[in-house]
């Protein structure tokens, strides 16, 4: 291997930008930390490290503060189980002022950093026709690298560094988590179909880093990655650890109801003959396509059987709002004259009793 070139700036290196998506605690940071010890370059600042992830995130911290502006605007969650939620945030790809600032922020680092970005962020894959967008207004190839881990780890993996967060017990926070991972990985599959994309086993990428990477370089063109020395391979291997695999967990270890969790592998079977690049075609994306219709069709079941708890968590909700603001939430139709609201077909009447939540 020759060494990198000293000028990541170089008009003869193409301009490219690799995203780095998947479910939360898959690797997604490792990934990243390990294309940037290989010479790309990730925006500056990144959000510090912590007790849940010592060797960092590998996240630009404007990128992370960009997503959840976005994520709040459209009321999607980081990990949301809604099939809905990917039309919700897929609207921000064509909201013009989101586009530019996007873009802007992008052009800047491809000028001041260098030709070949690694962008990782767990909101990231919720707004991929944004990023799309801003790339090809950058004149910069975007590739995407997907992380993957089996639902169990994964859902394990959450459980033992965010148990508590959401306020659910242990059986609830599995199912959400395993509902979320089953959204998040078959949306992100089909949300990069037909890019330049790879797929990648967190095991595999702590076993021997150096095949997927150096793939990953071969396929993307990446210059970095392509012409890394010796100083920068023994880099990675001090900073890729093996131990940090730390959840191993199986479904015996994971609380979900049978079907979400034979759907979630059935999910992971699929997405895991991704890795073969081969698999990557017609026969397979219709299989993820027939799962990712039979997680909608379950999702929209648990919906209806769950609207009796919607309808009381909202109600339960509007009684603690101030006292002002209550009274115009939950009685302002009572205030319309009884003659004017008389005049309201039966029919409208209907709707609007519904769209605000009453039966009267």
């Amino acid at each position: 291997m020759t060494s990198v070139p000293e000028d990541p700036l170089d008009p003869a290196i193409p301009r490219s930008v690799v995203l780095v998506v998947g479910s939360g605690r898959s690797g997604t940071s490792t990934m990243a930390g390990a294309l940037r010890t290989l010479g790309m370059h990730v925006p500056q600042p990144e959000v510090p490290a912590d007790d849940t992830n010592p060797k960092g995130f590998g996240e630009p911290q404007w990128v992370v503060d960009f997503h959840a502006e976005l994520l709040q605007r459209c009321g999607v969650q980081v990990s949301d189980g809604r099939p809905a939620a990917w039309f919700e945030a897929g609207k921000t790809a064509g909201f013009e002022p989101s586009r530019e600032r996007l873009h802007l922020w992008l052009e800047e680092q491809l000028v001041t950093g260098g030709h070949e970005l690694v962008v990782k962020d767990p909101r990231l894959a919720w707004f991929a026709g944004l990023w799309r967008s801003a790339a090809l207004r950058c004149e910069a190839q975007v590739s995407f690298v997907t992380m993957l881990r089996p639902p169990a780890e994964v859902v394990g993996s959450k459980q033992r560094y965010y148990a508590g967060q959401g306020g659910l017990n242990r059986t609830a926070g599995d199912t959400t988590r395993t509902a979320a991972w089953v959204n998040m990985m078959l949306h992100t599959e089909r949300a990069t179909r037909g890019d330049r994309r790879v797929f990648v086993r967190y095991a595999d990428l702590l076993d021997d880093w150096t095949v997927p990477l150096f793939d990953i370089g071969r396929r993307f063109g990446l210059v970095s990655l392509q012409e890394a020395n010796a100083n920068h391979v023994r880099a990675v291997h001090a900073f890729i650890d093996p131990g940090l695999r730390r959840v191993q967990a199986t479904w015996d270890d994971v609380d979900v109801p049978d079907r979400l969790r034979d759907l979630a592998q059935a999910t992971w079977d699929q997405l895991d003959l991704l890795v073969d690049p081969d698999h990557d075609g017609p026969e397979v994306h219709a299989r993820l396509d027939a799962l990712r219709a039979d997680y909608t069709a379950m999702y929209a079941e648990a919906e209806a059987l769950s609207a009796s708890t919607a309808l009381a968590a909202h109600r339960r909700g509007l009684a603690t709002l101030p006292a002002p603001v209550n009274a115009v939430v939950r009685r302002g139709a009572d205030r319309v004259p009884h003659k004017l609201r008389a005049a309201v077909p039966p029919a409208a009447r209907a709707r609007l009793r519904k769209a605000l939540g009453r039966e009267r």
